[in-house]
């Protein structure tokens, strides 16, 4: 039993550490950068979800349509396959950005938070690519298009699948929860990072 939990509490812990270092080693990214926004919707990914809020988000340039995204299973074996909401924003601007992820070890909770983009100056992010299993807000578009096909906004999404765009979306009181972000440039206001731990841990997350 003993050996059980050393080994989910080191699991859990190298989740939670693999967060950790991009973001102190380039501030410039809350997850990792890559140098274009395009992506495959069938993506590799830890397993583990995350959490994203802003008071409100301006964004250029809106697609949405469906995707998948696989965990990756024991010895490199595949692991469990999830439908998630794929969205790119060419360029968006994040006010009182909150980003946490839950990483409790056995008997000690504990949550990462970074917020940034607090003051007048908001994060901004470009070519931002998100794969998300919920999201929450008001959100107002322009020229929005509903019912594209999905192959036509990104061509390795589903020929025949739904999706939409817009030229612009904002969205005030954004709750998301996020598999995986990538961006081409993150800038990141205001970046700070904290290590909660125990009751420090409790309440901390986004929402």
């Amino acid at each position: 039993m003993q050996n059980r939990l050393d080994n989910q509490g080191r699991t859990r812990w190298k989740r939670f550490a693999a967060m950790i270092v991009p973001t102190t080693a380039a501030a410039g990214a809350i997850l990792f950068g890559m140098s274009t926004g395009a992506i495959a919707s069938d993506i590799t990914v830890s397993g583990q979800t995350f959490k994203i809020g802003a008071d409100r988000l301006e964004g250029e340039g809106f697609k949405q349509y469906g995707g998948i995204v696989r965990e990756k299973g024991e010895n490199g074996k595949a692991g469990a396959t999830r439908p998630v909401a794929m969205a790119e924003i060419s360029s968006a601007d994040l006010y009182n950005l909150c980003q946490s992820v839950r990483a409790d070890l056995p008997g000690l909770p504990v949550v990462l938070t970074i917020n940034a983009g607090e003051g007048k100056d908001p994060a901004r992010a470009k070519d931002l690519v998100i794969a998300m299993d919920s999201l929450e807000g008001n959100a107002t578009f322009t020229n929005i298009q509903i019912g594209r096909d999905a192959s036509d906004l990104n061509p390795t999404a589903q020929r025949g699948s739904f999706g939409q765009n817009s030229d612009r979306v904002t969205i005030r009181d954004l709750k998301q929860v996020s598999r995986y972000t990538t961006s081409s440039t993150f800038n990141l206001v205001g970046l700070r990072l904290k290590v909660n731990v125990g009751d420090d841990a409790k309440g901390k997350e986004c929402f």
